[in-house]
């Protein structure tokens, strides 16, 4: 370990440190351009200066690629660093004038103009090199580099023509603290940035992201299908920055087994998509986007910063018209029921986009106002008394394009008037569809889903939490459209279900189960093959089927294909039944 001080700060690093790291493991931040972990300290720039004493003498040197040695006393904002950090930075100023990183700088050190002669006002590039060592050391495409000397020195393709082997990664335009490297003017290849998946596709992603803020584990992942380490066998920048060395690119995808007692289904949902609803113009026209693309918008942390924009031109939307029930209660064109939470959600949108568009005119076409909740109706009337949106009862028929605005044929059914509007953009409350795959995990769990593809409960009143195998529970959106209250609800209910067959000393059973009247049972295997439970095997010595009753789940299947009328119920025969309708139809 090595001893040494900075900024007064006595501290103890590894050896091999450089000063700029040993300096941010305590806080002190000093600005530097041209340097990046994944590569090898280049000092180009400058800007990093510090003053360093050792064996009575001091001197300046570059903190980027300077290592730390006993003794050694940094000092990062004495007279003398200032002093020609300006200068170093004053030099960058005169080169890329017009580089918004450069200038805030410039203003930190105090340097509002250059004193030397400016190069092009449009320049950005200050040669930090970073570009051209990512593109050759790390990605090893050697696809841009240095051209000509002195004061002509720039990068560039070789031969100045655009590069046949750039393979469009970004390296070079991520690592460029300027912003001036452009791929459009590196190669003609075809440049497809990723976009966030939670962004809707309004905001680009890297290869190695963080799904979204909420994700649990909050860590990572790896896009294996756009990774260049996956692709080509280079670049492993990440890995080069990870102080917990938390990258393994061999790790597989595993299967890991464990003994349960109980499972909660919340898979959620999925969103019709809105090319489905041709009327609305089937994903033809940019400014018609659902609601949770218009949520990206408006969220302070998404892709715009809460600046509401069109997508066609990037203009803020002066008028917007927000469609309630777009694929819901419409069996011929999309689906029977309500999706529920639209109603609120459009209040809630129209509402913040007044707040961000004071001068902007929110309308909301709706069937019916279902404010069913604690206070909704109250949030309802307060968006059309406070913010002034406009609620037209009525379907939106058709959109189309027009002179740059959409036009919306529709009807309002309060006054039998047909109605045409212009507005600037669109938002559908798209239908809510069950999760993708969800049938299939249903088929593997031995639970049945109802004739929209939703989860079963095994009973709508009494029993709305459980289905029809025992220790299998469902919450949330898995069962049917539901907004957070209901769901946070029917959560806490499922796991309270859980902790009460866990504080059971024994599981009590359904006494409605299968039973074989062995005399007559031919061993057919019949109610072997129907039975989704597994409950019942065909005795391969006595040829006779046997119900495995802690297995049994009472469905009766078995009992409705028993061709020999082997198979019964306890409690629930044949006999039983006839009687029943016998009692049931007597003349009294």
């Amino acid at each position: 370990m090595i001893n040494l001080t900075i900024n007064g700060q006595k501290i103890e690093v590894e050896e091999g440190t450089t000063i700029l790291s040993a300096a941010s493991e305590i806080g002190i931040e000093i600005p530097t351009l041209c340097y990046h972990p994944a590569l090898e300290p280049y000092q180009a720039c400058r800007v990093c200066v510090v003053e360093v004493g050792q064996k009575g003498r001091s001197r300046l040197v570059a903190s980027c690629g300077r290592v730390v040695e006993e003794g050694m006393v940094v000092k990062t904002d004495s007279e003398r660093a200032n002093r020609a950090r300006r200068i170093f930075v004053e030099l960058l100023l005169a080169r890329a004038p017009t580089s918004e990183v450069i200038q805030d700088l410039a203003k930190k050190v105090g340097i509002e103009v250059s004193r030397f002669k400016t190069k092009k006002e449009e320049e950005k590039c200050i040669l930090c090199g970073l570009c051209v060592r990512v593109c050759n050391d790390v990605m090893k495409v050697g696809a841009i580099g240095f051209a000509n000397r002195g004061a002509k020195m720039e990068v560039t393709p070789p031969f100045e023509e655009f590069s046949k082997v750039c393979t469009t990664c970004g390296a070079c335009a991520f690592v460029c603290p300027t912003g001036a490297i452009k791929l459009e003017e590196i190669t003609e290849n075809k440049v497809t940035p990723l976009l966030s998946e939670f962004d809707a596709g309004l905001g680009k992603r890297p290869c190695i992201y963080i799904p979204f803020p909420q994700a649990v584990p909050n860590k990572p992942v790896i896009d294996r299908e756009n990774c260049m380490y996956f692709k080509t066998g280079n670049c492993k920048i990440c890995e080069a920055v990870c102080q917990p060395k938390a990258i393994v690119y061999d790790q597989e995808e595993t299967i890991v087994e464990e003994d349960i007692g109980a499972i909660v289904v919340a898979t959620g949902y999925d969103l019709m998509n809105i090319s489905q609803i041709g009327e609305y113009g089937g994903g033809r026209f940019k400014d018609v986007v659902d609601a949770l693309t218009f949520e990206r918008y408006l969220a302070p942390a998404g892709p715009t910063s809460g600046e509401v924009i069109r997508p066609s031109d990037g203009k803020v939307p002066k008028e917007v018209a927000f469609i309630s029930c777009a694929g819901s209660r419409d069996p011929e064109h999309g689906v029977a029921y309500c999706s529920k939470v639209c109603c609120m959600y459009l209040v809630k949108q129209a509402m913040l986009y007044k707040h961000v568009v004071p001068d902007g005119q929110a309308y909301i076409f709706y069937i019916d106002i279902r404010s069913d909740g604690k206070g909704y109706e109250e949030f309802v009337q307060r968006a059309k008394e406070e913010d002034n949106v406009i609620y037209i009862r009525g379907k939106v028929s058709k959109i189309a394009k027009e002179n740059g605005k959409l036009k919306i044929w529709g009807a309002d059914t309060l006054t039998g008037e047909q109605v045409e509007l212009n507005v600037d953009m669109v938002v559908t409350a798209n239908a809510l569809l069950p999760s993708t795959g969800v049938k299939e995990l249903a088929s593997k769990l031995r639970i049945p889903t109802d004739t929209h593809g939703w989860l079963q409960e095994a009973h709508l009143k009494l029993r709305p939490m459980e289905t029809l195998t025992n220790g299998i529970y469902i919450a949330g959106a898995a069962q049917s459209p539901k907004d957070i209250t209901d769901s946070v609800a029917q959560a806490s209910g499922a796991a309270a279900k859980v902790l009460a067959l866990f504080s059971q000393d024994y599981i009590l059973g359904n006494p409605v189960i299968a039973y074989v009247d062995e005399e007559i049972c031919v061993g057919c295997g019949t109610c072997e093959k129907i039975c989704e439970y597994s409950a019942v095997e065909i005795d391969p010595i006595r040829n006779v089927a046997v119900v495995n009753e802690a297995l049994c789940e009472g469905c009766g299947a078995c009992a409705g294909a028993c061709p020999s009328g082997a198979m019964q119920h306890k409690n629930f025969t044949k006999k039983q039944l006839f009687d029943m309708v016998e009692v049931a139809t007597e003349e009294y």
